[in-house]
């Protein structure tokens, strides 16, 4: 499980973030709102720690972005204001917890923990479906209109992580690392390619247009987006 932590403050940050390593996590932690929104909005993880106060960019501003963004990521707030207002911001902006400084790292594990496997509940459902498109991730198959489509496994693979991820926008950079395991090189159109395929197999003949080109940025697939 890959975790983002975005804390100012130096030693609460290093306490977090060897806890989280020693308990199993891998984690990054970054030290302003700025390095924060961009990981946030452009990184793969499972999880967001996330202080409310920081340097740049606050934290209310990162979740609101995300949520704009339709990213399902969890949030969890870990912060001083501890007002009943800020609390219910905080939810109501679309973070899934919030836990008040001074805390105690065993509860912090343990809403970290129940935040993902809430989240690995809501992931791994048998069947996902955008519009008429079907993919049963049991049985590895893929149908548009009551047709049967063939795909090979990175096909797949490549069509799962961009229905899980609908209405965001996914950078070559996290295709690559999600899909081939692999640092993305500017110099390589696998990734441009690998989409062209897909294409032709579950859009070109179909209505409506599934996968789109955000020129400059990536690649989302969303039912009700312009070609």
């Amino acid at each position: 499980m890959k975790l983002l932590l975005v804390e100012d403050e130096v030693k609460t940050g290093e306490y977090v973030r060897q806890g989280l390593a020693e308990s199993g996590f891998v984690v990054d932690l970054v030290r302003t709102g700025l390095d924060g929104h961009h990981l946030a909005l452009t990184g793969s993880y499972d999880l967001i720690i996330l202080d409310v106060m920081l340097p740049d960019v606050d934290g209310w501003h990162i979740v609101r972005a995300l949520r704009e963004a339709r990213s399902s990521v969890p949030v969890l707030f870990l912060t001083a204001r501890d007002s009943v207002d800020d609390r219910v911001k905080g939810l109501e902006l679309g973070a899934d917890d919030y836990l008040v400084k001074p805390f105690a790292f065993s509860e912090l594990l343990a809403r970290v923990r129940t935040l993902l496997r809430r989240g690995n509940a809501a992931s791994l459902q048998d069947q996902l479906q955008v519009a008429d498109l079907i993919l049963d991730i049991a049985r590895r198959r893929v149908q548009r209109q009551d047709q049967r489509i063939s795909l090979t496994n990175k096909e797949f693979a490549l069509l799962e992580l961009l229905v899980r991820r609908q209405g965001e926008v996914l950078p070559r950079s996290l295709i690559a690392s999600q899909v081939w395991d692999m640092n993305f090189d500017s110099d390589t159109n696998v990734i441009d390619v690998a989409i062209r395929r897909l294409r032709a197999k579950i859009d070109d003949a179909f209505e409506p247009k599934l996968i789109h080109t955000i020129r400059g940025m990536g690649y989302m697939l969303d039912a009700g987006a312009p070609d």
